[in-house]
């Protein structure tokens, strides 16, 4: 008799469960309401699991190119499930290590309209950036607020350009949400490439003196919602980033951006490449071998031109260019030295010599007068004192397989093998001597508005070599209609005057001295520009270096170093912007 009331209870406990069950499901079908009882049981076990997974120090996950390590989950296992609701409606959400998937919840009722059901929807987590807390507060209120869900932060790609976006999943349950929170994070802190600490670098003189103001409103708040602390400098003098990069502690950073136009991404190249050669304690001859920089280095294009953030981004857009850094997308790049009377006199990825050199140094002439005006000022001045170059031109060529292999061969060179990179024997140099108006040097396709195909078209980021581009002697008006070409889709080297070559070191030794357009008098401009090229006692050449003017006394040594820098961004064929014709020619 002891048994039966406690029989009796066992009984009366699962009649109980079993009319909850019913109660629960007595507006679904009698397919539905099994499902939901499977699904019950599936949750339960999930939770046990679950709970199991988020206090598991092992937990990373990435995607894509990013280092991920191991876990005990693959990759289509479900870690977390829950209901969510997504713009008002309710739906099942699902986080695996590679991604976010979301299904609309749709009523099994026998009276209920059958709609055709929406195909579940993703977010790979290699495009997920950041994870928030969603809560609604009062205005004025700092901390706290109601508990409205989580908010994921994700890149998306349209053409060239990218943008971020947002998936609220909306749910008032704290301890859910804070699981679902703790999970993310511990996924995305898994993508190693992706930065944490960065040193950024402002020109507030750049351009229209917009770049502080463009990295505050729209630069700053990604690298917030991305938990990047950005330790930032605002140049107050050409050579302040250098001077800095020289002595700063490179160790408490995973990278460094530059926030200005293309003189200013030269400069913080130049000093991260620099400062490389002085901890490895390389002596900067004229043929060291160069060892690469220690931190990759992001650009927000906020200049006139910005043709290395066009050539490594295809496009001139501030929150793509935050984006490729955000994400941690990485493009590694040729550099070239300059080398003259035997020692080192900069790194760069460009070269003008001749009109563009004269143009930039009477440019520099007049920075009282605005950008733009003063661009087209210069532009104007030099076409219209029109004078060729006497100088000699060396070169060693480099074949596209040459490039292929002294690519690969560089990259796998270990470093302390060898102090020299001694110019072969077997290289054979062609020279020539004449009258040049431009001589340009590129290491990188320079893209622009102005040049969507860019500067030079037939170079890549890290081919390993350069493009020589060498324009004769002719008339003024021959040359213009090479300009023109520039901004349009014609072949702008197809003209007798022009002659194009692929190289790996290049030696321009000036036979006459240069001189300021507007130097030249009333006398010379009435001389036959044709056959009389620019002469001047001042014993300097003008050189336009990746937008910065150097004074160069005497011959210059051009050498190209394969994946010497590292980039955030990665590699394009050409701008997506539309061409910018100049309105002066």
């Amino acid at each position: 008799m002891s048994e039966s009331p406690r029989k009796s209870i066992h009984v009366l406990h699962a009649w109980s469960e079993s009319q909850e069950v019913l109660t629960n499901t007595q507006m679904l079908s009698p397919r539905g309401a099994r499902k939901r009882v499977k699904v019950k049981k599936k949750k339960r076990k999930q939770r046990q699991g679950e709970q199991r997974s988020v206090s598991d120090p092992q937990l990373r996950s990435g995607g894509g190119d990013h280092a991920r390590k191991e876990t005990k989950y693959k990759a289509d296992e479900p870690i977390v499930r829950g209901i969510f609701q997504i713009e008002k409606k309710s739906h099942d959400v699902v986080l695996t290590a590679t991604r976010v998937t979301w299904t609309p919840i749709e009523p099994e009722t026998p009276t209920a309209e059958h709609d055709v059901k929406k195909q579940e929807e993703y977010v790979e987590l290699q495009d997920v950036f950041a994870v928030k807390v969603k809560r609604r507060r009062s205005a004025g209120q700092q901390t706290g607020g109601t508990l409205l869900g989580i908010t994921l932060f994700y890149c998306k790609k349209k053409g060239l350009k990218l943008k971020d976006h947002t998936i609220h999943l909306n749910n008032l349950s704290a301890d859910h949400c804070e699981i679902w929170f703790k999970t993310l994070k511990e996924i995305l802190n898994g993508f190693k490439n992706r930065p944490k600490s960065l040193k950024v670098f402002i020109n507030p003189s750049s351009h229209k003196k917009e770049a502080y103001k463009i990295y505050l409103d729209e630069v700053a708040p990604l690298f917030k919602l991305a938990d990047i602390q950005a330790d930032v400098t605002v140049t107050e003098r050409k050579g302040h980033a250098l001077s800095i990069l020289k002595d700063c502690i490179l160790e408490d950073y995973d990278g460094v951006v530059c926030v200005g136009g293309d003189g200013s991404v030269a400069e913080v190249a130049h000093g991260l490449l620099l400062r490389a050669q002085m901890d490895a304690g390389r002596d900067t001859d004229s043929i060291f071998t160069p060892v690469q920089a220690a931190l990759p280095l992001g650009i927000i294009p906020a200049g006139s031109t910005d043709v290395v953030a066009c050539s490594v981004y295809g496009i001139r857009h501030v929150v793509t260019a935050a984006m490729h850094i955000i994400m941690g997308s990485r493009q590694s790049v040729d550099v070239c030295s300059f080398s003259s009377m035997g020692r080192l006199v900069r790194f760069g990825f460009s070269a003008m010599f001749g009109f563009g050199g004269r143009t930039l140094a009477l440019a520099e002439k007049h920075r009282w007068m605005p950008p733009s005006q003063r661009r087209e000022f210069a532009l104007i001045k030099t076409l219209a004192n029109l004078k060729p170059e006497d100088c000699e031109l060396s070169f060693i060529t480099s074949t596209r397989n040459e490039d292929q292999r002294f690519a690969k061969e560089h990259s796998l060179r270990d470093e302390q093998n060898s102090d020299r990179e001694d110019i072969c024997e077997d290289d054979s140099w062609q020279t020539r001597r004449g009258l040049y108006l431009n001589v340009s040097i590129m290491a990188i396709p320079c893209l622009c508005s102005m040049a969507p195909r860019g500067l030079a078209p037939n170079t890549r980021l890290n081919n390993g070599s350069m493009a020589l581009i060498a324009v004769g002697n002719t008339s003024r008006s021959e040359f213009i209609k090479h300009l023109k070409r520039y901004s349009s889709t014609n072949n702008q080297f197809s003209f007798s005057f022009i002659e194009t070559h692929t190289v790996k070191t290049v030696r321009l030794r000036p036979h006459s001295q240069g001189i300021w357009a507007d130097d030249i008098t009333e006398e010379h401009e009435e001389s036959d520009s044709k056959t009389t090229p620019i002469i001047s006692s001042e014993g300097m050449h003008p050189w336009n270096i990746d937008g910065d003017l150097l004074e160069i006394p005497s011959e210059l040594l051009i050498r190209v170093h394969p994946h010497l820098l590292t980039l955030f961004g990665g590699d394009v064929e050409e701008a997506e912007e539309a061409p910018v014709k100049c309105s002066c020619i």
